[in-house]
């Protein structure tokens, strides 16, 4: 990736945010996607390992982070045999932005008995689909590339329909970092509010959170996301996708949502 990274390490669980991280929301605020990567990415080298997998990460965005220096703190809650438990948390200049806690699985053999599933995902793969750039949401405040898509289903504000896409990566999330597969998944999770609270408007909605769920890690560039509900009422809604990868099924995101108009 010969693309400026979103951000530079400064020194153990320390970063500096460069300008491509913007958000939709507001010019000077962090993209919630290199957050949940960030914390991804603590989790991942900080308490992986001895075969762990980490099967759920939950992040509480109470704040809109600015892009001035973070600092992700980490610590265990629960270091057990076969499950770990993990809170991580934001910091930048003395205020806590974020917080989230991952649930590590230790690996073992699938049960050999059948249990139902949902039918395989029928959508055309990346390679089949038209290129798309998109630059930071929605409305772009930058118009640089932060990640590529291949749209499956049109999002004509005229005709409203159950949302799907392909995304890959484009840019490093630390300089100097290749991406695993873990942190790929943990910063497209927070697709899910665009692609679930999407309509006739464009999008109204700023997420709170995002909770990935993931039984095995996406293997490849691409993550898959099919919109697989949205509600809401008095300006709080609902939205979850599952995922995939080019092989099949590789988990969920979900998010809670706030009515919300972007700064000029």
């Amino acid at each position: 990736m010969a693309a400026e990274a979103f951000t530079r390490a400064d020194g153990p669980g320390h970063y500096v945010v460069n300008r491509i991280s913007r958000g939709p929301w507001d010019p000077n605020s962090l993209h919630a996607r290199v957050l949940a990567g960030l914390f991804g990415h603590e989790v991942e080298i900080g308490y992986g390992g001895d075969d762990f997998h980490v099967a759920r990460l939950t992040i509480d965005l109470y704040r809109l982070p600015t892009l001035a220096p973070c600092e992700i703190a980490s610590r265990y809650v629960r270091e057990g045999n076969r499950i770990r438990v993990v809170e991580v948390e934001y910091l930048s200049q003395g205020v806590s932005y974020a917080r989230g806690t991952a649930v590590l699985l230790k690996r073992a053999e699938n049960p050999t008995g059948t249990v139902w599933a949902p039918p395989d995902w029928t959508a055309p793969k990346p390679g089949e689909l038209p290129e798309q750039r998109m630059g930071a949401g929605i409305a772009s405040v930058n118009w640089e590339p932060m990640w590529e898509t291949r749209a499956v289903t049109s999002r004509d504000p005229q005709n409203v329909v159950q949302g799907a896409a392909w995304l890959r990566e484009t840019r490093q999330l630390v300089e100097g970092v290749d991406l695993t597969p873990f942190v790929r998944a943990a910063s497209a999770a927070d697709w899910t509010n665009p692609a679930a609270n999407w309509g006739s408007n464009g999008l109204e909605f700023i997420n709170a959170d995002i909770t990935l769920y993931l039984h095995r890690y996406p293997r490849g560039e691409w993550v898959g996301f099919h919109v697989a509900s949205h509600h809401s009422a008095d300006g709080i809604a609902v939205g979850e996708c599952t995922m995939y990868d080019e092989e099949g099924g590789i988990g969920s995101s979900t998010v809670c949502a706030i009515a919300q108009r972007r700064k000029a």
